[in-house]
This record gives structure tokens, C-alpha cells and sequence, in this order.
């Protein structure tokens, strides 16, 4: 049975599946829609154009779907759209996109912990952690097992690699590849992420293939364009490790972070 406690408001037009709970003092506005088994703490809100899927859990005083802090926003309904059990701790802000029929969109099994921020126009991949105070400014592209440190902050139009983590109070001004940590401000490229790799399952082999990129990309004193041709023509070249660092490499736009002097 949905739980709605007598103090929480909750829209006409709102679509609440079934086991969904509000808690004292929530907010949910016309429009939003929430999967089965989601649960709103007390002092949370969720609104404009938000769906959210089912098991998501939103914490006190957690703002999801407000609108866009883009100055350039001419109305229109943008909105968010939130896959199944993300958890977004206190404080925590999400953005909905800036033009009208365009989304921010968030994967599964994320969570967001207190006061992380975001914002309008991000695409989130599935099972990120961004710790406290971590913010992506619009436009950001996280894909999956992505760590985000504590105060970490991503300049916007970045894109943030499979496995890569960005360590705290980094400042990352251009694309970090997959399977590596970046640190500093600005964030450069500092080493594989070994322990989120094994965590994720990776074999010995997949480890030493990642290596091998990592040498040729920061290591071997090559500039960017012969790093990325002795990848292609490695014999290697084939794995599913070589093939996503180059397809990242071919889409950025911003260039990939540097490696450490």
C-alpha cells in the first residue's frame, strides 16, 4: 500500500506506483511520477517534469527535478528521468534540462551522498558513487562505476570514463579516460584505479591490458595523437579495454586530461 503521511502535499496530476511512502513535510509537484517501492523522507521534494523508478530513496531536505540553473532556459517543460534504485542522501540537488523536451538522466543502483550537486543536461550512467559536496556542472557525461571523491567538482561538457575516479577536491577541466584516477587542480591523470577494477570483476589480463594503455597514453612520452595511433596498431587493439579508451578518446571534445609530470 502507497503511504502518504497526512503533513506531506502531494500534487493532483502526481502518479505514485504502488508501495511508494512520503514522509512528513515531502513535497512531490503535478507531474512527477514515482516507480514502486520509492521512498520520500521527511523535508523532501520532487518536481517538474521528474519520473523516478521504482526502489529510489531520497533523503531530508534532497531537491530533485528543480529547475535548471541555466541562464539561458526559455521555459517550456525539460525535465529528469531517473532509473531504479538510486539513493540521493541529504541536501542532495538534481537539476532537470534546460530545452524544452530534453532530459537529464540518471541510471540505476547511483548514490549521491549529502550535498551533492547535479546539474541541468547531465547523462549518469548506472552504479556511480559521488561522495559529499561533489558537483557536475551541466552537460557532464558519467558512465558506469564512476567514483566521484568528496568536493570533487567537473567543469562542464565533461565526460568521465567507465571505472575512473576522480579523488577529492579535484577539479577536472577535461575528459578522464576510462580506468583511471585523476587528482589535483586541475585534475591530472595519476594512475590506473586498481581497487575499483578488481572490485568490478576485472582478470589479471584485463588488469595488464589496462596497464598497457595507461604506459602508452602517460607514460611512454609520446604526445596525444601517436599514443592514440600505437593503441590502434597494438596487438591488443581488439580488446573490449582497447576499443572503449579509443571510441572515449575519438568522441572528446575537450581533450583528455593530462597524465602527472
Amino acid at each position: 500500500m502507497t503511504s502518504i503521511h497526512p503533513t506531506a502535499i502531494v500534487e493532483p496530476g502526481a502518479q505514485l506506483d504502488s508501495d511508494v511512502e512520503v514522509g512528513a513535510f515531502a513535497y512531490v509537484s503535478a507531474g512527477v511520477v514515482l516507480g514502486a517501492g520509492t521512498r520520500l523522507h521527511h523535508h523532501s521534494s520532487v518536481e517538474g517534469n521528474t519520473t523516478l523508478g521504482a526502489g529510489c530513496e531520497v533523503f531530508p531536505y534532497a531537491c530533485i527535478g528543480g529547475k535548471t540553473q541555466d541562464l539561458k532556459y526559455k521555459g517550456g517543460r525539460p525535465g529528469l528521468r531517473v532509473g531504479d534504485r538510486n539513493v540521493f542522501r541529504e541536501y542532495v540537488t538534481v537539476h532537470c534540462a534546460t530545452n524544452d523536451g530534453e532530459f537529464t538522466v540518471i541510471g540505476n543502483q547511483n548514490t549521491f551522498l549529502a550535498s551533492s550537486h547535479i546539474a541541468h543536461d547531465c547523462v549518469l550512467g548506472s552504479r556511480i558513487v559521488m561522495s559529499n559536496g561533489a558537483v557536475l556542472a551541466g552537460h557532464v557525461q558519467v558512465e558506469d562505476h564512476v567514483v566521484i571523491g568528496g568536493y570533487g567538482g567537473v567543469h562542464q561538457f565533461c565526460r568521465i570514463g567507465s571505472f575512473a575516479m576522480v579523488s577529492a577536491f579535484a577539479k577536472l577541466v577535461q575528459d578522464l579516460p576510462p580506468f583511471f584516477i585523476a587528482d589535483g587542480t586541475p585534475a591530472e591523470v595519476r594512475a590506473i584505479n586498481r581497487v575499483g577494477l578488481e572490485r568490478g570483476g576485472f582478470t589479471a589480463e584485463q588488469l595488464d591490458r589496462v596497464k598497457q594503455i595507461h604506459r602508452l597514453l602517460y607514460r611512454d612520452g609520446l604526445n596525444r595523437s601517436q599514443a592514440l595511433e600505437k593503441l590502434a596498431a597494438h596487438p591488443h587493439a581488439a580488446s573490449a579495454e582497447f576499443q572503449h579508451l579509443l571510441e572515449f578518446a575519438r568522441k572528446s571534445e575537450r581533450g583528455l586530461a593530462p597524465g602527472a609530470h
